[in-house]
């Protein structure tokens, strides 16, 4: 793909924030910022890690505190390269958006909650100020969206994060706001904007944002003073307007499981399988899905895994379920309701959604794994939509 596809393939919707690309020239100076900022976020916990491998070849010797930075620096390098994959596949021009009738505070609600854990392990507050307000936009997008922004601001904020869910009144438009302090209050004595903090908001993850709500034809305004940060996220097709706006061939009241109108690339699966190869097995037959995969050997290491933030979704070798896995399930549950999980059973070609003969979880035996497994897992982690 060269420059000029990405130029013909990727415009902003009218209203958007700076730098809304006008001309060819300008849009593809973006997409080099953009690859430069890929190249620069991948390459640079990748030198560190690297460095912190070449330590521990020479010592034989790693303690818990470096274990840890290192794990952090290779999942910050395969974030980014997750977000680049991101980035090709709306670039592409070849998604196809489905569209329904959403309640925006609900799915803002859903992903608060689901990354509960990760908010609390930061020390972070976050406080949520919802109005009610219908809007007419692609599900899955709109959950990555918001992820995307809880992503940008856990990285940058400082202090508590304030997410505001309301109605302007002309043109009537929804509106997602979020704001946070970017420095800490003692550095802001004397009003001068950071000069590190500025460039940091242009994150990779940033461009994800800006690229998501072009994608979705939705207005975006950041504004960052000495202090503070804010973006606000306007939605034009707001449920008073869906009759007229969409036709019924845009309107999509159903459910499907089409990869394109159900977008999952970026989301998070963890394996727990105790032998390799059934981990190999499940990870080679979901890999073509653009999903983030974590494997572990044992419910104790998913439960450590699951402490401070959890996956979208888990899918587990049916030898390990049993009290410890029914124990973690209501853990989990219990922050997160219907929580996707599937299960790897031993025998057979047969499998199942959840809810089918009143199981609480997807069901795909072991031999139809690399047949059905992606289309029962997309089921799973399609219905918390």
């Amino acid at each position: 793909m060269d420059m000029s596809d990405l130029n013909r393939s990727s415009s902003p919707a009218p209203g958007t924030h700076s730098p809304g690309p006008s001309s060819r020239d300008t849009e593809a100076d973006r997409w080099r910022e953009t690859v430069n900022a890929v190249g620069g976020e991948i390459a640079s916990p990748l030198t560190a890690a690297l460095e912190r491998i070449h330590a521990l070849t020479t010592t034989g010797r790693i303690d818990k505190a470096g274990l840890r930075a290192l794990r952090e620096e290779v999942e910050a390098a395969r974030r980014a390269g997750m977000i680049a994959q991101q980035l090709t596949r709306f670039a592409s021009g070849r998604l196809r958006q489905s569209h329904e009738q959403l309640v925006l505070a609900d799915t803002l609600n859903a992903v608060l909650q689901h990354r509960s854990r990760e908010t609390a392990a930061r020390g972070i507050v976050v406080r949520p100020s919802l109005k009610t307000a219908e809007v007419v936009v692609d599900p899955s997008l709109l959950y990555s969206l918001i992820n995307n922004v809880l992503d940008w601001s856990l990285a940058h904020a400082r202090s508590d994060i304030e997410f505001v869910v309301d109605m302007k009144a002309w043109p009537a438009h929804a509106r997602l706001a979020c704001h946070f302090s970017h420095r800490p209050p003692d550095e802001l004595d004397d009003g001068a904007p950071s000069p590190a903090s500025l460039p940091a908001l242009d994150s990779l993850t940033w461009r994800l944002i800006e690229q998501t709500a072009w994608t979705m034809g939705l207005p975006i305004h950041r504004s960052v003073d000495a202090g503070r940060a804010s973006l606000t996220i306007e939605f034009p097709r707001v449920a008073a307007e869906q009759v007229e706006g969409l036709s019924a061939v845009e309107m999509d009241t159903g459910f499907g499981l089409s990869a394109n109108s159900r977008p999952l690339a970026g989301s998070h699966v963890l394996v727990i399988a105790s032998r390799r190869e059934m981990r190999v097995r499940i990870r080679d037959a979901i890999r073509h899905m653009g999903l983030v995969i974590d494997l572990v050997s044992s419910i104790e290491e998913a439960a450590d895994f699951c402490r401070d933030s959890l996956p979208h979704g888990i899918v587990v070798e049916g030898i390990l379920v049993g009290d410890r896995l029914n124990h973690l399930r209501q853990e989990i549950c219990a922050d997160v309701p219907d929580f996707p999980f599937v299960e790897i059973i031993e025998e057979g070609a047969s499998f199942s959604m959840s809810g089918f003969g009143g199981s609480a979880m997807g069901r795909v035996g072991r031999e139809a794994i690399e047949s059905a497994l992606p289309s029962v897992l997309m089921f799973e982690l399609s219905r918390g939509l």
